[in-house]
């Protein structure tokens, strides 16, 4: 069947809302739908236009013919392109210990903001970070960040789609399955499922375009023969952990499209000609301009629109910041709340000083190991228009006509794992995403048959800052992360390279295994040809968190403190960053933070077995 044409969407209108959220990106899509779910008004407000529901708007101009850039899980690389639309497009600035380069930091500049461009995983991050936050986060009678009251949050935004899976180490014989769905939600707008659902889905009487590489399953050997454990799924029971290598979940829908928060929170608010319901009002390409303060309290927001026309929003109840970990302290510090020495360099009067706002920026740093394959089983013949076209088209094809089948109904990456560095690490510190196939930056295939291995740390220590420009938002701020500023973050890494490597040449590897691509001269053991190699490679994981961190800039619920009237609810928030992927805690830390906003009652903590290595303090695996 031809998969539907998208909606065109238009804005309602709304003259006065209880609540202004800035940003419809993954936090700002959840608060919205938490909100007009329980009857308030809102209006919410993006730079960017529509994404999965297949428009653009700039003015009058729309363009539904986007739509594939979105909703196919194997496009996922087009919107980091540089000539997007839908794209912020920053920069770090040059970092002096990864040879002086500008380090690339996309986001996203659409309705559903970058989980709109995003690799879809899901992973939720590790139990131990989040009883970490609740012992650095004062909960000052507001919200506990423990696990066990994170859990019920995870299970609300979730709707598992996959199938369930063994978990040969927990009983003799077979799985506990009701103690499974103890950790995974049934019921909620996310949708979860695994890659291959549909890379080997069929359809009776059409043949596959191509199969799924067996490669997928062949880093999983690797990781047991090095001595790791299968984890069959890191976000289930006793997956917590995440120690091991397995199958890695994606948001996709059950109809094989990307389910970013725009389609499982918004669309649900949108009505049959695609137009928001009474009580929602949504304003794509309104850049905020600066939020507006009486004395100390938010009291309403200035938005210039595409024409340069400034418009004002005064909410009778809040204003909720939904910007991101850029976008938020970089408006707050034009609006006169910030560090009073760098409001004074750019001539902004001062509301409240704020010392930390901007700074405690945390990303994760990664690189690529990469190997030819001597069998043709990888994304060649798809990564690229040549030389062979017919297989990009027809895969494409197979997509829209057979309800999402194929190659292109999966984002790659399907299976992946979860390591520590090295003895007395509790729980891991580096994350793999594997791919049949080999890339030059994000988006461009080399033209061979090759593998890679994504290998980056998972909690560094580095700590950067984002600090202002102008103050006009609509010049990107500075954004230093200070990448590898730290001995042990350069020495964790380096670890890392050597895992990866040895992993990679495991028995499992022997058949396909082909020459180095990219380190063929780096001496493995060698501490300088190693951290030169990584200095010149690595970039980020597009993960910037920590900016307005709860504990110092906003208190356990998001508020901004000395200030009224105004609160942040996306990832800067993290006092620290979760280990692994940030799209999930960040839905679910918007999940946990909408019944606050709401007076609601917290949910219910969950008392739930995690698993821990018992020999983590004296053996690596």
């Amino acid at each position: 069947m031809l998969r539907s044409l998208p909606r065109l969407s238009t804005a309602s209108t709304s003259s006065q809302p209880a609540y202004l959220v800035l940003g419809a990106g993954s936090a700002g899509s959840v608060i919205t739908h938490r909100l007009r779910e329980a009857g308030e008004s809102v209006v919410l407000v993006d730079a960017g236009g529509w994404g999965n529901q297949g428009v653009e708007k700039t003015g009058i101009k729309t363009n539904p013919l986007h739509f594939w850039k979105f909703s196919m899980p194997s496009a996922l690389t087009y919107n980091l392109d540089p000539s997007s639309k839908y794209n912020y497009h920053y920069h770090t600035t040059k970092q002096p210990t990864m040879n002086n380069r500008s380090i690339d930091q996309p986001r996203g500049k659409v309705i559903g903001g970058s989980s709109n461009l995003n690799a879809m995983v899901y992973i939720r991050g590790n139990a131990g970070d989040f009883d970490t936050w609740s012992e650095i986060i004062p909960e000052d009678g507001g919200i506990d960040w423990s696990y066990k009251s994170c859990l019920p949050y995870f299970k609300r935004a979730q709707r598992d789609l996959t199938p369930e899976r063994p978990f040969p180490d927990l009983e003799p014989g077979g799985t506990d399955v009701e103690d499974v769905k103890k950790y995974k939600g049934y019921g909620g707008p996310l949708s979860v499922t695994n890659g291959s659902t549909f890379s080997t889905k069929t359809y009776p009487g059409k043949p596959k375009v191509l199969n799924r590489s067996p490669l997928f399953d062949v880093i999983v050997k690797a990781g047991v023969e090095a001595g790791y454990k299968y984890t069959p799924d890191f976000n289930g029971k006793l997956a917590q952990s995440q120690e091991g290598f397995g199958p890695m979940d994606q948001t996709v829908s059950s109809r094989g499209e990307r389910c970013s928060t725009e389609l499982a929170y918004i669309t649900p608010h949108l009505d049959s000609s695609g137009s928001p319901t009474p009580g929602l009002t949504i304003l794509p390409s309104h850049r905020v301009s600066r939020i507006n303060f009486s004395g100390k309290k938010a009291v309403s927001a200035t938005l210039i629109d595409s024409t340069g026309t400034e418009k004002t929003i005064t909410p009778t109840k809040e204003i909720i910041s939904c910007l991101g970990s850029i976008g938020t302290p970089q408006v707050l510090m034009c609006s006169g709340v910030g560090p009073a020495s760098e409001l004074s360099k750019h001539s902004i009067p001062l509301v409240h000083d704020s010392p930390s706002m901007g700074s405690n920026l945390q990303d994760h740093l990664e690189f690529y190991v990469q190997f030819h394959s001597k069998k043709p089983v990888t994304l060649f013949p798809v990564g690229n228009w040549f030389p062979y076209p017919w297989y990009r088209v027809m895969v494409g094809l197979e997509w829209i006509f057979n309800e999402g089948a194929g190659l292109a109904g999966s984002n790659q990456f399907e299976t992946g794992g979860f390591i520590r560095s090295r003895p007395g690490i509790k729980f891991p510190d580096i994350q793999y995403h594997f791919v049949p196939g080999a890339v030059v930056g994000q988006s461009s295939f080399l033209p061979h048959h090759a593998y890679q291995a994504h290998c980056g740390t998972l909690r560094p220590t580095s700590r950067g800052s984002i600090t202002l420009n102008s103050s006009d938002t609509s010049v990107s701020p500075n954004i230093d992360p200070k990448y590898l500023s730290t001995e042990e973050d350069v020495k964790d890494l380096r670890e890392a390279f050597r895992l990866t490597d040895e992993i990679l040449h495991m028995p499992a590897f022997d058949d396909y295994r082909g020459d180095k691509l990219g380190h063929k001269d780096v001496d493995v053991d060698d501490d300088d040809q190693v951290d030169k190699w990584i200095r010149n490679n690595s970039h980020s994981a597009y993960h910037p968190c920590g900016t307005c961190a709860m504990g110092t800039v906003t208190d356990s619920t998001g508020k901004v403190k000395g200030v009224e009237g105004i609160r942040v609810v996306d990832a800067s928030l993290m006092p620290n960053m979760t280990s692994g992927n940030l799209n999930s805690p960040v839905i679910m830390m918007a999940e946990k933070i909408a019944d606050d906003i709401l007076g609601k009652k917290q949910m219910e903590p969950e008392d739930v077995d995690v698993w821990f290595n018992e020999e983590w303090e004296s053996k690596q695996r």
